[in-house]
């Protein structure tokens, strides 16, 4: 029989990956804490959080839209060359590119903005694109260093599926995306409906373009939130309750359940208490293989219907951007959500869209957001880690 949808689970057990782990697999020494269910007991009712929420992480897209100064950030020339020298030495040491710190990709010029950043980031309005990234000149290997120099500054790159990937690539590689119990859709040419991955930061590095599609939209979860409270506190309460199961898709280690049960928008465990979230609609609807047999209990008609006001309410909100070649976004995942439009690639010989792809951890101690899940502390929480899977960094879709 499936569990009820108000039982609470026991808190979950879980040994820390805080402890150095073998270079030999880990060249950083750290391992992805991976996927987890929250700790149940640290989370808080409806009732207990803000009637609205206020300060620099609640915005708007008017006051955005006709501002890209305010959000946008061109390389200097400068900057170029800081980046283009310190990928030049990291390359002519030899070094895995998994292994890439901040003191093997120093940024003596960059660092101080890249530290502003990172707090935007965490606290602010939560994006960032940059621009001009010589992509079409350095070739894959050099930009892929460079950008994951970069990453290093903001936080701590981890793995992105069960093969890990700690560099993504975000690429149309022929999967079927109606398979949504199997296939990632990032590995399509699907629309992806507003969503926020298993990470703190997402970065996105925009190697090709598409023929047609593939434009990114992004919206404060926290202006959301607000609508929601206003005009559907009913959907809100659904989405604070932790009665949503989301599908691993396969990516587990041994031991581990197949899917995680969860909220949808969470209180912070310290005393700031803010509200972040963590979503994405493709992971809710892949799971009749288990409700069907009943292991877990189907959506609800509550559920289904607060699924398409937030992705609704997320649309009506939202702020278009397009990515050039040579454009880097980055994103804040917990007080962020993205989604990007369905696309139609460029016939063969012309390269297919294709954008690497960062998911980097911001742990609580180093001002990262205090999460009920144990793993927060951890340097590389979140992501997704399957047993011993060593990380890897390739320089195309596999």
């Amino acid at each position: 029989m499936a569990p009820g949808l108000t039982d609470l689970l026991p808190s979950s057990t879980h040994l820390p990956n805080s402890a150095v782990q073998s270079k030999a697999i880990f060249p950083d020494g750290i391992r992805t804490s991976g996927q987890h269910p929250p700790q149940y007991n640290q989370l808080q009712p409806y009732s207990s959080f803000p009637e609205e929420i206020t300060g620099p992480t609640v915005w708007t897209a008017e006051h955005y839209a006709n501002n890209p100064e305010r959000w946008t950030h061109h390389f200097t020339e400068e900057e170029i060359a800081e980046m283009s020298d310190a990928a030049d030495q990291f390359i002519a040491a030899g070094n895995p590119l998994t292994g890439i710190t901040k003191e093997s990709f120093p940024l003596s010029n960059l660092a101080s903005f890249l530290q502003t950043l990172r707090a935007e980031l965490l606290n602010g309005k939560g994006f960032i694109l940059f621009k001009g990234l010589p992509v079409e000149d350095w070739g894959n290997l050099k930009s892929a260093v460079a950008y994951m120099g970069l990453g290093t500054y903001l936080g701590y790159f981890v793995s992105q599926n069960g093969r890990g990937h700690v560099l993504g690539h975000v690429k149309d590689v022929g999967d079927d995306s109606k398979q949504i119990d199997k296939v990632r859709i990032y590995r399509t040419n699907a629309r992806q409906f507003f969503h926020a991955d298993d990470a703190d930061v997402v970065g996105l590095l925009c190697i090709a373009r598409a023929l047609e599609g593939g434009e990114s939209d992004i919206v404060s979860s926290h202006h959301v939130y607000n609508v929601l409270r206003r005009e559907r506190p009913d959907v809100l309460k659904t989405l604070t309750e932790p009665i949503w199961y989301f599908d691993r898709k396969g990516e587990i280690s041994q031991g581990e359940e197949p899917y995680i049960r969860s909220g949808v928008f969470f209180l912070e465990t310290g005393d700031n208490g803010r509200v972040f979230s963590k979503w994405d609609p493709y992971y809710i609807r892949s799971l009749s293989r288990f409700s069907d047999q009943g292991i877990i209990p189907p959506l609800s008609l509550a559920q289904i219907a607060a699924a398409k006001v937030l992705e609704k309410t997320c649309a009506r909100l939202a702020l278009h951007m397009i990515l050039e070649v040579g454009d880097i976004q980055f994103l804040s995942n917990v007080h962020v959500f993205h989604a990007r439009t369905a696309y139609k690639d460029h016939a063969s010989p012309k390269p297919r869209r294709h954008l690497m792809r960062l998911w980097l951890a911001t742990p609580e101690g180093e001002g990262g957001w205090e999460l009920p899940f144990h793993d927060s502390a951890e340097k590389k929480r979140g992501g997704i880690q399957v047993d011993d899977t060593p990380p890897v960094a390739p320089l195309d879709a596999e």
